[in-house]
Parts: C-alpha cells; sequence; structure tokens
C-alpha cells in the first residue's frame, strides 16, 4: 500500500511540475534575448555599411556635406553606446538607446531628402546604392524591432499568467521586459520641405 501511495505522490509532483511553466518561461526569457541580438545585429549592419557608402557617395553630394556630416555624428552617436542585455530590464536606458537610434533614423531621413532635391544625384549609381542599402538596413531593423516586441510579449504574458506566475514569484523572479516604443512626435508625418 504504501508503494502505491508513493507512486501516486511521484507521478502527481511530476504532473504537477510539467503544468509549472519553469521552462516555457526560460524559454521565452532566451527568445527575447535572442530577439535583443538580432535588434543589435541590425543596427551594427547599419553602423558598418553606412559609413563606407556614405565615403563612395561624398565625391558626388558635396555641396550637402552638412546632411552628410550629420549621418556621419549622429553614427558616430549610435556606435560610442555601449548596449548590453541590460538594457533591457532599465527603462531611462533603452529610452536613450532609442534616442540615438532615432536620431541617427532622422539624420537618415534628411539623407534621403537630398535624393529628391538634386535628381542629378539620383542618376549616379553609387548614389542609388546607397539608397537601397539604406532602405534595406531600416527595413531590417523595423523586422527585428517588431520580432523582439512579439518575443517581449509572449515572455511577460507567460510570466503573468497563471500557474506560470506562481512559479516565477517563488522561483525564478523574472522581470517584465520593455518592448520598443516609437519616439515622441512619431505619430505626426514628417514634413518634407525643399
Amino acid at each position: 500500500m504504501n508503494r502505491l501511495i508513493t507512486a501516486f505522490a511521484i507521478m502527481l509532483l511530476l504532473a504537477l511540475l510539467s503544468g509549472c511553466g519553469y521552462n516555457t518561461m526560460q524559454a521565452n526569457e532566451e527568445a527575447v534575448t535572442a530577439a535583443w541580438g538580432n535588434v543589435e545585429s541590425s543596427y551594427q549592419r547599419r553602423a558598418d555599411l553606412i559609413p563606407n557608402l556614405v565615403e563612395v557617395v561624398k565625391g558626388y553630394a558635396k555641396h550637402e556635406a552638412d546632411t552628410l556630416k550629420a549621418v556621419t555624428e549622429a553614427r558616430a552617436k549610435v556606435g560610442s553606446m555601449q548596449v548590453n542585455k541590460d538594457v533591457l530590464n532599465n527603462p531611462e536606458s533603452m529610452k536613450k538607446f532609442q534616442q540615438a537610434q532615432g536620431e541617427l533614423s532622422g539624420s537618415l531621413s534628411r539623407l534621403m531628402v537630398v535624393v529628391e532635391k538634386y535628381p542629378d544625384l539620383k542618376a549616379n549609381q553609387n548614389f542609388m546604392d546607397l539608397q537601397k542599402q539604406l532602405e534595406g538596413t531600416e527595413n531590417r531593423i523595423n523586422v527585428a524591432r517588431e520580432r523582439y516586441n512579439s518575443a517581449v510579449q509572449i515572455f511577460n504574458t507567460s510570466i503573468r499568467t497563471f500557474p506560470n506566475s506562481m512559479t516565477n514569484s517563488m522561483l525564478l523572479h523574472l522581470q517584465r521586459k520593455e518592448p520598443f516604443k516609437a519616439e515622441e512626435g512619431a505619430k505626426v508625418a514628417p514634413k518634407v520641405k525643399f
């Protein structure tokens, strides 16, 4: 009889542990970390790519040196920021990181206005290549941000729903992750002036 009770107790314990969400929450946190790595990778691609392409184009856009300089300075500012996975748990660091990325995006937008203002530059193959690379890079960053936000949503849900919430409060003590948020003023469409 004791063996039967012990076997039943072990089976009950295993059934309870399989439904506690411990492994699921761990896997979801790893997915957030991996998604953040992809965001950083996209930013690094932009930081590596833009200076080389801008150097090629500089000869064709000397009269817009201020715009190119703003791009270079914004890229340098982004490159000087030390970002690691701890930024995920610090809303203030996340805000500073996003602000620096926003400044670079703004500089790149101004560079794209140069394309519209000076059609002769558009005819140059180097400038066209730069434009395509910038557009592709910005799209990659956006996709990486969306995937990161999706991973954050899954993770945050997993630590807040029952029975995972109990397991988290007793064993793991995992904190909610911060998603990317739109910059202030992003709801207003940018105005292009010639």
